[in-house]
């Protein structure tokens, strides 16, 4: 309770803060509606309207403020709005229905995850060749960094075409990008862990006569678990963003980028909404699914914490 306590404060006040959001954001078009059927606003005058701040708008017409929680397509949706959505395109649908939350979330998550087994597979092997090899530590590492300077949005297109181009569509474009955005973290948390043990733990496996492949299996990975698996944290929440946005320069009809896309298309701000909270669900259970794995394996390699 005292660790519960804190956070539904803190979201207690968001949620405030995010309900008065919606009130300079939306007062203006309920203004306007209001004004069509018939009740008395002000100013009467449209220019002069759009010329008053939003805060004095909603001062002069205080019988207004409750319509900004309940606008059909808001400019900002209030929570309940967003909540709504979310049940009723994820409990009240059909998983195989084309409009359900949870089916475009599969999609997107099957590009997730793909992506993610080939960054993670790669920033593995890349991080063991850079701790082990000074000309891969030299050449690799400067080029994985620089490698994340390209912003995806631009790259993300590029991918596309060019794998277009020979033929391959569908969920491999979407893996590759989620692929890089997944791998570099994975590389700079399992270098770190590779080389964590300090140089009396070295000297005292040498003392041992251990060669370099029992010094890595019975000291630089097991030590290298706790920074692998934050990366691996950080790099599946990559990945998910990854694969939106794979999804959004092809045009998809399927996925949570795609859900995005129609959202904006037809100024439904409120289905955009429901996405966006959709996918930041969806990242958390993956994190959450990655700290339980951890706690499993470090406490059966007797490193709990």
């Amino acid at each position: 309770m005292r660790n519960l306590l804190p956070v539904a404060v803190v979201v207690a006040v968001l949620v405030a803060l995010w309900y008065l959001a919606c009130i300079p954001m939306n007062i203006a078009g309920v203004l306007t509606e209001a004004e069509r059927a018939g009740a008395v606003v002000t100013p009467a005058d449209g220019a002069e309207r759009r010329a008053t701040s939003p805060v004095v708008l909603a001062a002069r017409n205080t019988f207004a403020i409750p319509a900004t929680w309940e606008q059909e397509r808001p400019r900002l949706p209030s929570p309940h709005q967003v909540a709504a959505e979310l049940w009723n395109t994820t409990v009240l649908m059909k998983v195989t229905s084309k409009r359900s939350l949870v089916y475009h979330a599969w999609v997107t998550l099957s590009a997730t995850l793909v992506g993610f087994a080939f960054g993670t597979g790669l920033g593995i092997l890349l991080a063991v060749g850079i701790v082990h090899s000074r000309v891969m530590d030299m050449s690799v590492m400067p080029w994985a960094i620089v490698s994340q300077t390209i912003p995806i949005i631009a790259l993300a297109p590029m991918i596309i075409v060019v794998l277009y181009s020979v033929g391959v569509q569908g969920l491999v474009p979407k893996a590759v990008i989620s692929a890089y955005l997944s791998f570099f973290p994975v590389v700079v948390g399992m270098v770190k862990g590779l080389r964590s043990p300090d140089a009396m733990q070295l000297d005292l496996l040498r003392t041992y006569n251990a060669s370099s492949a029992q010094g890595f299996w019975k000291l630089r990975l097991p030590a290298s678990m706790p920074y692998l698996f934050a990366s691996l944290k950080i790099g599946i929440s990559a990945s998910l963003v990854g694969a939106i946005v794979g999804e959004l320069p092809t045009g998809a009809v399927a996925g949570l980028g795609a859900r995005l896309l129609a959202g904006s298309y037809y100024g439904q701000t409120v289905q955009i909404w429901s996405a966006l909270f959709g996918a930041a669900i969806l990242a958390a259970c993956l994190v959450g699914l990655l700290g339980l794995v951890e706690r499993v394996l470090l406490r059966r390699m007797g490193m709990a914490r």
